[in-house]
C-alpha cells in the first residue's frame, strides 16, 4: 500500500518503465518470449505510445517464430509451446500528446492537462497579487 499511495497525484511515468533496447532486437524478444512461455503469460496488456505498441505488434507478429526458435534451442519443451501457441495483446494508448485516431481521450492527457491548469491558475493568482 505504502508503494502506490499518492500515486494519482504524481504526474509523469509513475513506474519509471519503457520498452528496454535489448526488445528492439529479435534475441531480445526471444528472451522475452522465454520469460513469458516459462511463467505461464498468454495475456498481455501494453500502455503506451507508438514505439510501445510497435513494439507490442512486431512481438505478437513474431510470436510463432519466436516459440520456434526457443523450441529448436531446447530452451522451452514442446509442451511450453503448445500452452503458449497464442498470445493476446491488448494495446491501450498511454501519451499525454491525445493524438491518436479514433480515441477520444488517452491516458495520461487528462492527468496532464489538469497539470497545466493548476499551474496556470497558480501563475495567474501570483500574478494578480
Amino acid at each position: 500500500w505504502e508503494s502506490v499511495s499518492m500515486m494519482l497525484q504524481l504526474g509523469g511515468t509513475v513506474i519509471g518503465s519503457a520498452r528496454c533496447q535489448d526488445f528492439r532486437t529479435k534475441e531480445g524478444r526471444a528472451k522475452a518470449a522465454c520469460n513469458l512461455v516459462k511463467l505461464g503469460i498468454t495475456n498481455l496488456c501494453v500502455i503506451g505510445g507508438d514505439g510501445s505498441l510497435t513494439g507490442a505488434n512486431e512481438f505478437r507478429n513474431e510470436w510463432s517464430e519466436l516459440l520456434q526458435i526457443l523450441l529448436k534451442a531446447g530452451k522451452i519443451t514442446a509442451e511450453e509451446a503448445k500452452r503458449s501457441s497464442h498470445l493476446n495483446i491488448v494495446g491501450m494508448v498511454g501519451s499525454i500528446d491525445n493524438d491518436f485516431c479514433g480515441t477520444d481521450m488517452t491516458i495520461g492527457t487528462d492527468s496532464a492537462l489538469h497539470r497545466i491548469m493548476e499551474v496556470v491558475d497558480a501563475i495567474t493568482t501570483t500574478a494578480q497579487s
